[in-house]
């Protein structure tokens, strides 16, 4: 072991772990060290063997793996968990009403009784964040009646790694435990 790049070290290491289809797995940052390729490979394999029934646990503090691979977490600070729930459970609970609306004449969109204010703009797009008293059928309706032609209208949710921002700040000890 002592001679392999870490990397090689961290595939050799998950391979005896998960040689014998163990029922449960237990991974700390499975991911570190590993080019993209390889980081596929561990994660397709991790895929086979949730599918096969296996419990996967794993800890890392890399948000983006915990949305692309987790189903359900829980957030640990400081030896306390702090959140606990599905990816899309917790997304939800920590929407800000946030949209992204796009359409051909929006750039010149007066906002006189928008029932929306504008987070951002670039170029037919806007990031707009809806009032408390209103909600997007509101924000299409103001739209269609000022004859904007709409291409899209998407609802944008926070990511887990702006979640743990917000929940965490810059805390040393935050760590987070997934279960696949």
């Amino acid at each position: 072991m002592e001679d392999l790049s870490k990397g090689m070290g961290q595939k050799l290491q998950f391979v005896t772990t998960v040689l014998h289809d163990p029922s449960l797995i237990i991974l700390d940052e499975p991911f570190s060290g590993l080019d993209p390729v390889n980081s596929n490979l561990i994660k397709d394999e991790i895929f086979r063997l949730a599918q096969q029934g296996s419990t996967i646990i794993f800890s890392t503090h890399r948000m983006e793996q915990v949305e692309e691979i987790c189903n359900h977490i829980a957030l640990v600070n400081r030896g306390k968990k702090i959140l606990d729930g599905t990816v899309q459970e917790i997304k939800q609970h920590y929407k800000q009403h946030q949209y992204s609306v796009s359409g051909y004449g929006i750039e010149k969109l007066s906002l006189d009784q928008a029932p929306f204010t504008v987070v951002s703009q670039k170029e037919n797009t806007l990031v707009i964040q809806i009032a408390a008293q209103n909600n997007s059928s509101d924000v299409l309706r103001f739209l269609l009646d000022r004859n904007i032609q709409i291409n899209a209208f998407q609802e944008l949710l926070p990511s887990l790694n702006d979640i743990f921002i917000q929940l965490v700040g810059n805390t040393p000890t935050a760590r987070t435990f997934e279960k696949i």
